[in-house]
């Protein structure tokens, strides 16, 4: 692979640990998807990726399948060529910032459930508890989330 250099190699890592830590994903399934984010839209072939990350082709195929499950990834095809070509599935970061805005209705509902009990049993006003601070953070959050994903939608529409 002639663009590996030492400095893709170290963000291919750093990245990929993150990857790893925010999603739970084993670690050659981070790398890879890493690896196909800092790649342009011509991605890389499975030969390519099984030569960057030196892992059994085994291996990089079970963890490219599961990044295409998760829609992380997606592949296509060159006419003329029977290679895959895998890259950052487009959808990539609007699909991770929708999984975010559920996580923080599920957290504002939990904050609505502490916050009320805590008001009827301990008598606690908003002024009383950092449950009601950090309800109104979660809403600015949700609504910066909300925001961010209409203006991704319209740059897809406009973009078609």
């Amino acid at each position: 692979m002639k663009e590996c250099t030492a400095e893709k190699k170290e963000a291919v890592e750093s990245i990929g640990l993150h990857i790893e830590k925010r999603t739970q994903i084993a670690p050659l399934a981070a790398r890879i998807q890493a690896l196909l984010i800092l790649c342009s839209d011509k991605g890389k072939t499975f030969d390519e990726i099984v030569e960057f990350t030196q892992a059994s082709k085994s291996s990089v195929s079970s963890n490219l399948n599961l990044l295409l499950q998760m829609q992380s990834a997606e592949y296509y095809t060159v006419p003329g060529d029977r290679k895959r070509h895998f890259r950052s599935s487009k959808d990539y970061l609007l699909l991770r910032l929708e999984k975010y805005l559920e996580m923080v209705n599920e957290e504002i509902q939990i904050t609505n459930q502490i916050n009320d009990f805590n008001n009827r049993h301990h008598n606690l006003k908003e002024d009383d508890s950092f449950g009601f601070l950090f309800l109104e953070f979660l809403e600015q959050q949700k609504n910066i989330i909300k925001n961010t994903l209409k203006k991704m939608k319209r740059n897809i529409q406009t973009n078609k």
